[in-house]
């Protein structure tokens, strides 16, 4: 069951049980085959508004997913579920639900996870891969960083200039050159107000304890591999620590084909509004029409 409502974007929702809601945005852009974006492991459709408009530009329906657990998606009690094949087989569900026999998939780190998964199981769903900044295989560096922020054990910020400050110390790492407004943009795409004027993180907590009490992810390099032949680009942070050089060496190794490009003074995981990456998005968007 899918349901729009009016705006600049329009808002549709996907039922995908009795308890579980996600919920996105739809841009609207023309006929050419239309494309689904999917957000890493603790961020929500906002983290596309700037790149979704650009997209639509080129001809396409844009849809861009909060997954569940985040956002403005239900939060789902069974928290195990917080899992990649789960959030695989929401987007599938997704699809049928948009009358989508395809899509061009653009999936930010465990989006980009969750789009080898599709092309895995349903290949035939999947019309191209634009992979942002995560591979088969994971740097630990980048793992034991990400492991030590999700769950947001320092409680509400007072107001978004402190979750701001947050958001920095955290992130500097990865966005060494970004500015104060580039903080408090991410921050409104990362934290959600309270009617108390307090901010928290626009996500459920308990994906924290799925990602320790899981178990072991599945083994993504089939999955990759299964990427041979669809189209597919390939996004990097030049300074990312989740995927390393010698990762996308192996990358190429199974998938010699894909296209490349990577983003200078940026880490995991690019905005792909920068220069590189947009130039390099639209590029291959025109080589698939």
């Amino acid at each position: 069951m899918t349901k729009f409502e009016t705006n600049d974007w329009r808002s549709f929702s996907v039922v995908i049980s009795p308890e579980v809601t996600i919920r996105g945005r739809h841009y609207s852009g023309g006929d050419k085959p239309a494309a689904i974006c999917i957000p890493g492991l603790t961020r929500n459709a906002r983290d596309f508004e700037e790149l979704a408009p650009e997209i639509a530009k080129t001809g396409r329906d844009v849809y861009v997913l909060s997954l569940r657990g985040r956002g403005n998606s239900d939060y789902d009690s069974q928290y195990l579920n917080y899992f990649p094949t789960t959030y695989r087989d929401d987007v599938l569900l997704t699809l049928d639900s948009l009358k989508l026999d395809a899509a061009t998939f653009i999936g930010t780190s465990l989006g980009g996870i969750t789009t080898m998964l599709a092309n895995e199981l349903a290949p035939d769903r999947v019309k191209a891969a634009i992979i942002n900044d995560v591979g088969p295989e994971l740097a630990p560096e980048g793992i034991a960083r990400i492991s030590s922020y999700v769950g947001g054990s320092l409680g509400p910020a007072k107001d978004l200039s402190e979750a701001a400050k947050r958001i920095k110390a955290i992130n500097e790492v990865a966005f060494p050159d970004a500015t104060k407004e580039e903080w408090q943009a991410f921050a409104r795409r990362t934290y959600r107000q309270l009617e108390t004027g307090e901010w928290i993180l626009d996500y459920d907590p308990n994906i924290a304890k799925a990602l320790v009490e899981s178990g072991p992810a599945p083994d993504l390099w089939p999955a990759f591999k299964s990427l041979q032949n669809t189209p597919t680009l390939l996004i990097r942070g030049g300074i990312s620590d989740l995927l390393s050089p010698e990762i996308v060496e192996q990358m190429r190794a199974v998938h010699p084909n894909f296209e490349y490009a990577e983003v200078p003074r940026v880490g995991h995981a690019p905005m792909l509004t920068e220069p590189e990456a947009l130039n390099a998005i639209t590029v291959f968007l025109a080589s698939i029409d």
